[in-house]
């Protein structure tokens, strides 16, 4: 794995105006996000619904709504990638940078075969490739990710496929055109836990023999521990903690990863000897952010302190990993 970053986020805000009522206001979605992904290595990204894992990861190719409003700075091998335009990153979607989204029933178009996305997919590049070739190329795809009889399977049509076979034609889709960075945007959603630990495997593979960077999201951080070589954990458009996967499973820094971590069943536990420890309170308000930590509201270790301002994300541990509170405490699991 080469230390070299293959992109850079540093400091990005993103907001998306909105009415309500008779007001116009500003959800804050992103507000200093700062995170770096070398080329070969996994990074995961967790947090609960709102915290802004999908809104950062989708600027990166340039995929949010017009509305949003995005600054900060994007590099891609050095590069500058937030706002070049809409045709600049055409050039970048797919060819540098491939996605994978969650869903993946609602990710295609129902009277479009999976031969037929293929050959749209590859005529973006290529606008002359013959059917044939573009066949040729899907198989030999499908069958890298796992896709049993993949020639036959071409005429057929979404709904003839299952939720995992649908996911694994959407990751060979973002491979189609060569990615060096591939962000799978909770590709595990709405997939039985079998389904879930084949696709980790297969994205681990996959990261092994083509030497690509993947981005991760999940709301599951157990799950992502398994596949990913650094974790960011995400909460109120922030990075609350960072740190390589094994120390932050084993003793989060921050009271939120803490949580989070508490907050999941263990293997073989039942209701009736191990209850669930879930996390009080609710989610902030992205139209009205706390002013200080955004998790303070719902911590039980806050102080006066923690609603002044937000805390930096600074290094702890010999400056292996990165955490926004001010009390640093290590929680064993």
């Amino acid at each position: 794995m080469n230390g070299a970053p293959l992109v850079e986020i540093e400091n990005l805000r993103v907001d998306f105006p909105i009415v309500r009522g008779a007001e116009r206001l500003l959800v804050r979605a992103v507000r200093g996000v700062s995170l770096s992904v070398a080329r070969g290595e996994i990074l995961g990204l967790v947090g609960e619904s709102g915290s802004g894992k999908s809104v950062t990861v989708s600027a990166i190719p340039g995929l949010l709504p017009p509305r949003a409003v995005a600054v900060g700075s994007i590099r891609f091998e050095g590069t500058e990638l937030l706002g070049r335009g809409v045709r600049f990153l055409r050039a970048w979607r797919g060819r540098r940078i491939g996605m994978v989204f969650q869903e993946p029933g609602r990710s295609y178009d129902p009277l479009q075969s999976v031969g037929s996305a293929f050959l749209e997919t590859f005529r973006v590049s290529e606008p002359r490739l013959s059917r044939r070739d573009s066949d040729d190329r899907a198989v030999a795809l499908l069958e890298e990710v796992g896709l049993s009889s993949a020639r036959e399977r071409l005429v057929n049509f979404p709904h003839q496929f299952s939720g995992g076979q649908l996911q694994r034609i959407g990751i060979a889709l973002a491979l189609a055109q060569g990615c060096d960075l591939l962000l799978a945007d909770e590709p595990t959603t709405a997939l039985d836990v079998t389904i879930q630990a084949q696709i980790v495997d297969l994205l681990r593979r996959l990261r092994a023999s083509r030497g690509i960077a993947i981005v991760f999201i999940s709301h599951n951080l157990d799950l992502v521990a398994g596949i990913a070589d650094r974790i960011a954990v995400m909460y109120g458009g922030l990075v609350l903690e960072e740190a390589p996967s094994a120390e932050l499973v084993s003793a989060p820094r921050h009271p939120y990863a803490a949580g989070l971590l508490a907050a999941a069943p263990s293997f073989g536990s039942h209701w009736t000897t191990a209850a669930l420890a879930p996390i009080p309170g609710r989610v902030c308000d992205p139209v009205a952010p706390e002013p200080g930590c955004p998790f303070a509201p719902r911590c039980s270790l806050a102080s006066r302190e923690c609603a002044v301002a937000i805390p930096e994300l600074r290094p702890v541990a010999g400056g292996r990993r990165l955490t926004r509170c001010i009390k640093d405490t290590e929680y064993g699991r």
